[in-house]
């Protein structure tokens, strides 16, 4: 039964997606069977019958060039990523369970159960072994000073930016607009200054820092970047997106406040993007949509994730128990938005019949909930934690598979914040399953509270990469990640 309800929907697919097709090549064949009827003398009557002179010939060649001239005018530049470096921590910098518990056992002594309760996020949180913190955590107690932050930023910033140059060979005099977001740590001067410093970039280089817009920045910044690449012809966009851990780790005894300190972890990516048409051929990806939601009008939504502090002056983010439902209504609204622009017709139209039927006839109905996976056939999905992406595996009835770059990026790297879309598309690519005409969705969410998406083409069948954060562990992934690990 389920293999044929399988083939009448392949079937019901077909047929909408490719409705123009069937209807036009019955009534294409049709118009040549009765050309091929005539004789030749009439064919040479009919075309004698159409009377042309020099000035409709004109007047229709300049309408032709007009209207084309005004088409290629007002269509939107392409803008290409044309490649990508994530920054990979030092073996220095890790934080096995056991480590991370005796010193969260001395940092938290004279509080035995807020020890307990990290011990069970950790369980259950989908890291590995192999995660980093930065090195002013490592001591006892951590030591979260501004140069401590500054080094931080300096090492993982500077390492992906050095390492985008010599994959690009971009020169830092060619980059044209620099974007930096990192949200719980902002320096004056600022982080793209710092960047700026760093590499002599022109004096008149477009700096953009967004600070304090969560885990879901990294696409604001890229949308940021495309719409100043839309301005702006001919320039290179660099995108650097990171979160620095040092002067946000929470040293008091809130539950709600101990968990980032178990899931957040050392990360960065500096993304190359440019409207050179030069750059289309070894571009990786064409951008293709960014779609961004804003739940923050409403009170719940807005102090789901929030930064403040304990009874005790202790700074720290409070995750609030509504976060699921929040996330998971952000997403429905995000979906409504991009579902029309990505999905087949066959998809929208099953979606509007239920919609209709639940308006009309039956509001206990179940809602119909669009197949994405006819529209993509990769799925970069925020690490933000096990119910993060349990939760969206669930809502958008994805496969393992569809989700394995996301429980594995989790599993090496933990919850890198807005870096960590970059550290699961080098996954699928040091996995060699990126192909040329592959569609990829990125989602990620921040507080505010905000669900982004960003839709990505492959520009070109990518060859598995010698080098990059995955490199020297790739063929142990995927691993099997335990609902609970005992500790």
């Amino acid at each position: 039964m389920s293999l044929l309800s399988a083939s009448v929907k392949l079937g019901y697919q077909y047929l909408v997606n490719h409705i123009l097709t069937l209807t036009l090549v019955p009534v294409m064949a049709a118009v040549v069977v009765e050309i091929l009827r005539l004789g030749p003398g009439e064919i040479v009557n009919l075309w004698n019958s159409l009377h042309f002179d020099l000035v409709q010939i004109l007047c229709s060649s300049f309408f032709i060039v007009l209207v084309a001239t005004v088409y290629f005018m007002s269509k939107p530049r392409s803008i290409y990523l044309v490649d990508y470096a994530c920054y990979k921590p030092s073996v220095t910098c890790r934080v096995p369970f056991a480590t991370f518990m005796e010193h969260s056992r001395l940092n938290l002594s004279n509080n035995p159960k807020s020890v307990e309760f990290q011990m069970r996020i950790l369980e259950r949180s989908g890291l590995g072994e192999e995660t980093c913190l930065p090195p002013s955590i490592h001591y006892i107690p951590p030591t979260p000073t501004m140069e401590a932050a500054r080094g931080e930023a300096e090492l993982v910033i500077f390492s992906a930016m050095d390492s985008l140059f010599k994959k690009t060979g971009l020169k830092p005099k060619d980059v044209d607009i620099l974007i930096v977001n990192c949200s719980l740590f902002s320096p004056t001067p600022s982080l793209s200054a710092m960047v700026i410093n760093k590499y002599k970039l022109r004096s008149n280089v477009k700096s953009f820092n967004l600070s304090g817009m969560g885990c879901s920045a990294g696409l604001i910044s890229i949308d940021l970047a495309r719409d100043l690449l839309q301005l702006h012809p001919n320039c290179n966009a660099v995108v650097v997106s990171t979160e620095i851990i040092t002067p946000n780790y929470y040293k008091g005894k809130e539950r709600a406040m101990l968990l980032p300190n178990c899931l957040f972890r050392m990360g960065g990516a500096a993304i190359l993007l440019s409207n050179r048409r030069s750059e289309r051929w070894r571009a990786k990806y064409r951008l293709v949509h960014v779609v961004r939601t804003h739940k923050g009008a409403d009170d719940k939504a807005y102090r789901c994730v929030f930064e403040e502090e304990d009874k005790e002056g202790n700074v720290g983010i409070s995750l609030s128990k509504d976060l699921m439902a929040i996330a998971g209504e952000a997403l429905k609204s995000n979906i409504t938005t991009i579902g029309p622009l990505v999905l087949p017709a066959s998809e929208q139209l099953l979606f509007l019949v239920t919609l209709i039927g639940r308006k009309i006839f039956n509001p206990k109905w179940k809602p119909y909930i669009p197949d994405f996976k006819q529209a993509f056939e990769h799925f970069c999905i925020h690490a933000g934690g096990r119910a993060v992406i349990d939760e969206l595996q669930k809502n958008l009835q994805l496969s393992a598979e569809h989700v394995e770059a996301s429980r594995m990026a989790l599993h090496r790297f933990g919850n890198t914040s807005s870096s960590s879309l970059w550290y699961e598309m080098s996954y699928i690519e040091s996995k060699g399953r990126m192909k040329r005409g592959d569609r990829v969705w990125q989602i990620a969410f921040g507080s505010g509270f905000k669900c982004n998406s960003a839709v990505w083409k492959c520009n070109r069948t990518i060859k598995t990469p010698t080098d990059g954060p995955w490199a020297d562990c790739i063929d142990s992934y995927p691993v099997h990640i335990p609902e609970v690990v005992k500790l």
